[in-house]
């Protein structure tokens, strides 16, 4: 292995607060009524477009238009700061790096928010490429950007490690014949991990290192 493919929410920054606060911003915006920050979690992750429709409760396209909109009002000015780094991040991105892995993300938020929340923790220059959807966008292809990070970086997908904390990260891999190590700090939960069948599931850095080369 000598490509690592990172996510970024749930993997390397928890972004719950911000993101539930801003899904709850939208739904207030547009006269409903917000659920519990706990209860929004399963939302993060998925496309926002999905997301938004399915709490409304409705498939015009509009009303979800209008909500992603508001969505990003908040998000943009404050939404997208209320967010940490996971235990250990930085110190295991370094050391990957001094060991000669090319590190890339990985992710399903829009790039131009991903790089800003790269830059705001100082860990852009850890990695050797960022890959995200636009923001126009809807649903955006995990498979497709993992593809993408990989010819970015002339890896054949045997020689790649997507990292993840949901499913859909395990199932991008799977769909390109990359490996697959799932994170269980992030927001999937172990059984939902556990059915989408990674090479791993780790519960740690000092975990997602050994497991890292394991697969080596």
């Amino acid at each position: 292995m000598r490509h690592l493919c990172f996510d970024l929410d749930g993997t390397l920054t928890d972004s719950r607060e911000g993101i539930a606060r801003s899904l709850q911003h939208a739904l207030v915006t547009l006269g409903r009524e917000a659920p519990p920050e706990t209860a929004l979690e399963r939302f993060i992750g998925p496309p926002l477009h999905d997301s938004l429709a399915t709490l409304l409760g409705s498939a015009d396209d509009a009303l979800v238009r209008r909500a992603v909109a508001a969505y990003r009002v908040r998000f943009e000015a404050v939404g997208l700061f209320e967010n940490r780094l996971y235990p250990g991040i930085g110190s295991l991105l370094a050391s990957l790096g001094a060991r000669g892995y090319r590190l890339s993300v990985v992710t399903a938020k829009p790039l131009v928010y991903a790089r800003r929340v790269l830059n705001h923790f100082d860990l852009a220059r850890a990695f050797d490429s960022v890959h995200g959807p636009e923001l126009g966008d809807r649903r955006p292809d995990k498979a497709a950007l993992l593809a993408e990070a990989l010819r970015a970086g002339a890896t054949p997908p045997w020689s790649a490690v997507m990292i993840g904390d949901r499913a859909d990260d395990v199932d991008a891999a799977r769909q390109i014949g990359a490996r697959a190590v799932a994170v269980s700090w992030g927001y999937g939960g172990r059984a939902e991990l556990e059915a989408a069948a990674p090479d791993a599931i780790v519960d740690s850095a000092a975990e997602l290192v050994a497991a890292i080369e394991t697969a080596a």
